[in-house]
């Protein structure tokens, strides 16, 4: 079974992270297949929306940090960046149903959504000083814009987990739902962008997009540099160790 499943249902493209067993922590040929499967649906005029959830009790924990050790994106072309791209490019309706943990570019991958909705136990973090690594998908941008400096200061600098209430507050989420209602209330929502114009929402989504599309995607360019660069370091490196180890940096 693949680690992301896609299912196209009248006109909506459903995206299932197929991972459970490891709280759908993104590989890089996971970043690589969620990417194409938005790419194609940007250009297939039977899908309206796109419909994002995930398989087991937790929306995504981020990276694989085996896997990225093994593979660290580089500055330039990475697995990474063309799931952002892919993201920051994808003009029709994105809707996002996020149950359990949610972590690092789980999180950060969100602010991309049109529609996210958090299952009342959700959890978000963004850990990415303690793994002495820098935030990445243009949340450096899209963060302060979205939030104000200080709250993006205090969930980025102190890492620390937050829940889906707090989320919602902030503006990250659109929604609290009872978890045993939020696949249901996600694909609702999906079914009624689905019967509106399309043309107009995309209009619509590029209108409310392209103030900042400029400063956005220059974020991510010197994010994924200054990323390539963090996660070669011995910072790092120790960082990584420690995690595997289950103890504090030294």
């Amino acid at each position: 079974m693949s680690d992301i499943v896609a299912e196209r249902s009248g006109n909506i493209l459903s995206i299932q992270l197929n991972r459970p067993a490891k709280k759908n922590a993104m590989t890089s040929s996971m970043y690589i297949t969620m990417a194409e499967f938005l790419e194609d649906a940007a250009n297939d005029d039977q899908v309206r929306v796109a419909l994002w959830h995930a398989a087991g009790d937790s929306f995504c924990a981020g990276n694989d940090l085996e896997d990225f050790m093994n593979n660290p994106p580089a500055a330039g072309e990475s697995p990474q960046s063309r799931l952002m791209h892919a993201l920051i490019n994808f003009e029709k309706p994105l809707v996002t149903a996020v149950q359990g943990a949610a972590i690092g570019g789980g999180t950060t991958m969100l602010a991309h959504c049109d529609f996210v909705y958090a299952g009342d136990t959700a959890k978000f973090q963004l850990p990415f000083v303690d793994l002495a690594l820098v935030p990445e998908f243009g949340s450096s941008c899209l963060l302060p814009l979205r939030f104000g400096y200080v709250r993006a200061a205090e969930l980025i600098l102190l890492g620390q987990p937050f829940g889906a209430l707090q989320a919602a507050q902030l503006g990250l989420v659109t929604n609290v739902i009872p978890d045993q209602e939020l696949l249901a209330t996600a694909t609702e929502t999906a079914q009624i962008l689905a019967d509106k114009p399309l043309g107009a929402l995309q209009a619509c989504k590029r209108l409310m997009k392209e103030a900042f599309r400029e400063q956005l995607e220059q974020a991510v360019k010197l994010e994924n540099q200054v990323f390539a660069e963090r996660v070669r370091s011995d910072e790092a490196k120790e960082a990584f160790r420690a995690f595997f180890a289950r103890r504090k940096t030294a």
